[in-house]
């Protein structure tokens, strides 16, 4: 008995793979970088070279709080959104530390 040969299904025409979505960074040190949504705060920071502060680094100790676009975001937490416009990252400042 001969197996058949697998069939290959043509990609319906105008369909293509979708590119992963990317966001613009723009850092308190000047740098801009742009990176895939989704990216680890931290991860996106380091490559800056703006490291974030860490504590607990599972979201309740509030030591890596960032602001993005005028929003607080813990930055251990969270990962970079996607945007069509570049972000803002600033420190996010507690007068109270």
């Amino acid at each position: 008995m001969t197996e058949a040969a697998p069939t290959t299904q043509p990609r319906p025409a105008g369909r293509s793979v979708p590119a992963l979505a990317r966001t613009t960074l723009l850092w308190p040190n000047g740098l801009q970088t742009t990176v895939d949504a989704g990216t680890d705060w931290l991860a996106a920071a380091q490559t800056a070279g703006c490291p974030i502060p860490t504590g607990c680094l599972g979201g309740s100790c509030g030591a890596c709080e960032i602001t993005v676009d005028g929003d607080t975001v813990r930055a251990c937490v969270s990962g970079v959104p996607a945007s069509a416009e570049p972000l803002t990252v600033e420190p996010w400042d507690d007068p109270a530390w």
